[in-house]
């Protein structure tokens, strides 16, 4: 039985022209995109609301698309693929994999050269854009359910992904599919709400560099000054760094003003481990661990946090669910 794809087309080089690069208008990009796509699928082509740069992609992008999809699933669409750009490619995969869970099978795509030629009028004679998107199609159409992101023949978890090249064809890691991983069990509806709430979430990422401990509390008194919502501390090694008690209660004041503090580690993979005597304070003082698949997956859980609860203490209260 042939398989009903909806392709959902959301900018980056993928539909770039010109030279310089910039963008194809969707409506004059997606008939052109229609004549290459492979006549074994029944395949739907949307336009995303949002259609920008990836760099300048935002939560509230994300949801936007989120919404089109459970929109889509109403309509007894099952199978999705995204055609989004690559800086943020691996943020738009850990979204859509922490709110819609194993509710379809989603797969992200995109590329690092454009589809079509200078001037747009016929394919490019070197691109990895069809490659990429011909793998996605096959991938939509035969991986569980779950969200994934297709790029140069490997489907790995997008809650896992990471770039990890700017410009080759080879440009990201992670888990790959057919390894289990697990995966938040609770997706989250989309609604007006929600939406709104995401245009001023405030996420800041410190990665620690090597510093006195009074250039740290220094640095920290800037951030106290206009809290975020969510401050995610990137440690060093297994998520270990030096503290004095001026910091502790530095980071345990944000918390009552309602600054969710999380620890991370800046090593790209391995995860976090508080086996370590000088992480003893991190339990006294009740600072969120991360153990999220990636740094993107991180984000996309304080943000879905940040969604369904208004209070830090709650995060506390939910953070293992």
């Amino acid at each position: 039985m042939m398989k009903r794809i909806a392709l959902i087309y959301m900018g980056g080089t993928f539909g770039c022209i010109g030279e310089p690069l910039s963008p194809m208008p969707a409506e004059q990009f997606l008939p052109k995109l229609k004549h290459l796509l492979p006549v074994h699928f029944e395949i739907e082509c949307f336009t995303a609301p949002a259609i920008r740069d990836s760099s300048a992609c935002t939560a509230s992008d994300w949801l936007l698309l989120l919404q089109q999809i459970q929109q889509l699933q109403l309509q007894q669409y099952r199978h999705f693929v995204i055609i989004h750009g690559t800086d943020t490619l691996s943020y738009a995969g850990a979204v859509l994999a922490r709110f819609m869970a194993q509710t379809a099978h989603v797969v992200l795509t995109g590329s690092q050269y454009p589809l079509l030629n200078v001037q747009g009028a016929d394919s490019r004679e070197f691109t990895d854009a069809i490659d990429n998107l011909n793998f996605a199609l096959e991938s939509a159409a035969s991986a569980p359910a779950g969200v994934y992101l297709a790029f140069h023949q490997q489907l790995i978890h997008a809650s896992s992904a990471l770039k990890m090249h700017t410009t080759a064809l080879d440009a990201f890691a992670g888990t790959p599919a057919a390894e289990p991983l697990a995966h938040d069990p609770h997706p989250l509806i989309v609604h007006e709400q929600h939406i709104e709430k995401a245009r001023s979430f405030n996420c800041i990422s410190l990665m620690l560099q090597p510093a006195a401990p009074a250039l740290l509390l220094a640095n920290l008194q800037a951030i106290a000054e206009r809290p975020p919502h969510a401050l995610i501390i990137q440690g060093f090694g297994t998520g270990n760094l030096a503290v004095n008690p001026a910091i502790i209660e530095l980071l345990q004041a944000l918390q009552q003003r309602g600054c969710a503090i999380i620890i991370t580690t800046q090593v790209p993979f391995g995860g976090v481990d508080q086996r370590y005597a000088v992480s003893q304070w991190i339990q006294d003082a009740k600072i969120l661990v991360s153990h999220c698949h990636s740094h993107a997956d991180l984000y996309a859980k304080a943000l879905k946090m940040h969604l369904q609860y208004d209070a830090a203490g709650q995060w506390q209260m939910h953070w293992q669910d």
